[in-house]
């Protein structure tokens, strides 16, 4: 088909037509006017009647007008020169707008984003829907919300119902991409033998239903806690579900055995003062709690109260008050060494810094905090660069944590004796997880960014150095340049990209000292709680980095300290460290995600469920315990039914579940009438206790 005179043989047709059309206005009228004669793209409307074009070649001259059209035939190369010149204007104009969205705002667009991924990206970031066909409507959560506890499904992207889905057998790793051929046969032959949880009939996930968007949502917003997964809730009006059963069967778990029930408290419970922030109204939600059997609570041992203002002076009376407390109603506790600050992360609504002596360390000594590669410093936790570093007042910071371990551990001598507290779990990292600070969102990063490396800090590169030396690379004493930044996508960088760097012999050597740096550290603390608190559960938490884990170099999972790619196993490691100190190991569920959540999910190639399972296996081949807790908020009882099905699988030959399960956290919105009902009956079927209504 012919194209209008004057336009270049560019990609993008209609645009190139726009910029021929810069003419004086009698030119522009007589232009626009055989343009509607002709149609934009030389076809010619058919006269049947139809909706139909028919397609019929036009001759360049009909195009020429004899009233002041010849000038533009008269000159056609310098037309065209000036129109080359327009567009490559106009594309560095757009490069750079792309640029500044990228670095500057955040936005995740694609290499050859146009003008449409601009305005879909703002309109996300307003609240709006945004379909892959362009169709844009408010997201639902603007809207009125159901009743808490009510469950609703939804359909898939072609508007078809989803079909029940029924048990099948024990499956291999799910969910993974067939165009990363690498990771398919790696996960294939990695998993041949290891339990995988049969799927539920209200199992809706995404590794479920590889050909659905189906999704059934437990009618509340639910937000991560690490790491984030934007988008809101999405819940279906139930006149767009056709023929959908309104209720699923349901598992029964009666019988099964008994998994304790920990509730978190919220994390401003002390104040700054180290003092019980409300001790009447703790009480009453307590005493509520202890009517539905809970076993215990959990709560945070902030490093940044106790040992605040001098080093070695602890101020524990808030704590006192507390246990005593929670000890007079007969519930145990489990209890977090938090070395790490509260604030800044999603979830946090309160904010604890790390102890006002650090900071003034921190101020003439940055590099006692993490650093990455720009030397932005992160002052959410200690560098692990100086564990044996006596940067801290004389002390190292191994040193720093053993005294504090030691004081908590003296302090409350007798709740240990009489075994109120049942678990200590310390902190191992930011948020109180064994994991480098890869994603912090005052840097910038957003979901599902492969995040940065952290190893920038004078006394890693110190660690490197000796690395490298003693593998005879001096020059490998430095960290990878080509990984892009805190919002990159694996495929955009050398290093991470399919066949990149990081399989290379620099890589290998990099991401392995990388993370043995992470499981020193680990064993360093661990062993020294386990000093302190010899006699008592001592615990560690991993999270659960599950975006591009379907790629083959599993980006997020290496910048976050676990050298976890298709051709290695990164956990197993650390499960043997956990077990060489008989720790437990505490990794969130993967609970039901929301339709947007899902959308979330494969454009980032996640896989919770996979991962889970890699971690949870690695456990349980070196017979560690696991505990485990709710990395969403959970109200809706679709929820609490995946959540039961991770911690006690279904067809398990050996009949393993989880130790312990704590409920991420007491609010508000728990006590409201419905959702604490929902809450009760979760915690009946956890203790393998009968219920009515076994339908949802």
């Amino acid at each position: 088909m012919q194209k209008l005179v004057g336009v270049c043989e560019e990609d993008d047709e209609e645009e190139m037509e726009m910029d021929v059309k810069e003419e004086d206005e009698e030119n522009r009228e007589k232009q626009i006017a055989a343009e509607m004669m002709m149609g934009v793209d030389g076809v010619m409307p058919s006269t049947s009647g139809s909706d139909q074009f028919q397609y019929q070649p036009q001759p360049q001259e009909q195009v020429s007008n004899s009233g002041g059209g010849g000038a533009r035939r008269s000159r056609p190369l310098e037309e065209k020169e000036r129109t080359k010149l327009r567009e490559r204007h106009r594309r560095a104009i757009t490069a750079r707008i792309l640029a500044g969205l990228r670095r500057h705002g955040n936005y995740n667009l694609r290499v050859r984003a146009d003008i449409n991924d601009v305005i879909a990206a703002l309109a996300r970031e307003a609240g709006w829907v945004v379909l892959p066909d362009g169709t844009t409507f408010p997201s639902r959560s603007q809207s009125s919300t159901p009743a808490a506890g009510t469950s609703a499904g939804m359909t898939s992207s072609s508007s078809q119902m989803i079909s029940q889905q029924t048990p099948s057998p024990p499956t291999t790793l799910q969910g993974v991409s067939s165009g990363h051929h690498t990771t398919v046969e790696y996960n294939a032959c990695r998993m041949k033998g290891v339990f995988m949880p049969t799927p539920s009939p209200y199992d809706l996930s995404s590794t479920a239903h590889a050909q659905s968007s189906g999704m059934v949502a437990d009618g509340r917003e639910q937000t991560e806690r690490l790491p984030p997964i934007t988008g809101s809730m999405e819940v279906i009006i139930d006149k767009q579900i056709i023929g959908l059963p309104t209720k699923l069967p349901e598992r029964d778990f009666a019988g099964t055995p008994y998994v304790p029930v920990y509730v978190m408290l919220p994390l401003g419970v002390i104040n700054m003062k180290c003092e019980l922030a409300d001790p009447d109204g703790l009480l009453k939600q307590l005493k509520v709690l202890k009517s539905i059997n809970i076993d215990g609570i959990m709560v945070d041992c902030w490093w940044g109260i106790v040992e605040a203002h001098a080093p070695q002076e602890y101020n524990w009376n808030g704590y006192q008050r507390l246990f005593h407390m929670v000890r007079e109603l007969k519930l145990k506790l489990q209890v977090v060494m938090s070395f790490h600050e509260c604030g800044g992360n999603v979830g946090d609504d309160v904010c604890i810094p790390l102890p006002h002596w650090v900071a003034e360390i921190g101020r003439s000594n940055p590099d006692i905090f993490f650093t990455d590669r720009e030397g932005r410093r992160n002052p959410e936790c200690l560098s692990w660069g100086i564990d044996k570093e006596r940067v801290l007042r004389g002390r190292t910071a191994i040193e720093v944590y053993f005294d504090y371990m030691r004081s908590f551990r003296v302090e409350f001598d007798e709740f240990f004796e009489d075994g109120s507290i049942s678990m200590v779990e310390v902190g191992l990292g930011p948020c109180g997880e064994l994991r480098y600070p890869f994603c912090p969102v005052k840097h910038g990063w957003r979901y599902p960014g492969i995040g940065e490396f952290q190893c920038y800090d004078h006394y890693m590169l110190k660690d490197l150095r000796k690395a490298a030396e003693m593998r005879g690379h001096s020059f490998w004493a430095k960290g990878p340049d080509n990984v892009g930044s805190y919002n990159s996508q694996p495929h955009d960088t050398g290093f991470f990209c399919d066949e990149g760097d990081y399989d290379g012999y620099y890589g290998r050597f990099f991401l392995n000292w990388y993370s043995q740096v992470l499981v020193n550290h680990g064993d360093r603390v661990l062993s020294l709680a386990k000093l302190a608190f010899d006699g008592t559960c001592i615990a560690a938490k991993l999270p659960g980095i599950h975006w591009w884990y379907k790629t083959a170099s599993h980006a997020a999972e290496l910048t976050a300290g676990f050298y976890n790619p298709c051709n290695r196993d990164g956990y197993s490691a650390i499960a043997a460290m956990l077990q060489k100190h008989g720790a437990t190991l505490n990794f969130s569920c993967t609970e039901l995600h929301a339709l947007e959540q899902q959308d979330s999910l494969r454009e980032a190639l996640a896989d919770p469920q996979g991962l889970m399972w890699q971690v949870v296996n690695a456990a349980w081949d070196v017979c560690i315990p696991i505990a485990s807790e709710n990395g969403f908020l959970c109200h809706g009882r679709v929820g609490y039914n995946k959540i039961l099905d991770s911690v006690k699988p279904v067809n398990d030959p050996d009949g393993r579940h989880f130790s312990s399960f704590a409920y991420h956290r007491l609010s508000p919105l728990l006590m409201e009438r419905q959702n604490f009902m929902e809450f009760e009956r979760f915690v009946k079927r956890m203790h393998g206790e009968a219920v009515l209504d076994s339908q949802v």
